[in-house]
């Protein structure tokens, strides 16, 4: 998931003038960077402090599968069934940090929390931690508008076979 090296060696022969140029767009970087503003990776970048650019904490920074770093809460580890879903960090062995997602996560799993969740700089309507009851409330508001509309709609639509 976008793995850069630098210590490529060129190929010897016609293929070696083919390494492309230094600063040059890797294909994936977009995707990497989408899915990076997505999973909340969007801590400082090196080599700047690792300070919160809302409050001015330092965070623990971590970098990710995405050539990016999250700004952790430092030493707040907590059980993973307690933090919303798409908060919820893991360090692998190499101390890369990975988004847990919103999957329901294994009993008895601890991770980390991102400094953002934290943060005393941001509303909880900034953070939005909870963006999953944000849809099914919407859901539930639109449930409401087409019931207060007259239609009747059954609960089970019928057997089609």
């Amino acid at each position: 998931m976008g793995v850069h090296d630098d210590s490529i060696i060129p190929l010897p022969g016609p293929d070696g003038v083919r390494q492309p140029a230094a600063g040059t767009p890797r294909p994936w970087e977009n995707t990497d960077r989408a899915q990076a503003a997505v999973d909340g990776a969007t801590g400082p970048e090196p080599p700047g402090p690792p300070r919160c650019p809302h409050c001015g904490l330092a965070g623990e920074r971590r970098p990710t599968y995405t050539d990016r770093h999250v700004l952790l809460e430092p030493g707040l580890v907590l059980p993973a069934h307690l933090v919303p879903g798409g908060h919820r960090w893991h360090l692998d062995g190499n101390g890369v940090a990975w988004n847990g997602g919103f999957a329901e996560p294994p009993p008895g799993t601890s991770c980390r929390v991102p400094h953002l969740l934290a943060c005393p700089g941001l509303t909880l309507d900034e953070i939005r931690p909870w963006r999953w009851l944000s849809a099914v409330r919407g859901e539930n508001a639109r449930k409401v508008r087409r019931q207060a509309a007259g239609g009747s709609h059954p609960d089970v639509l019928p057997d089609a076979g």
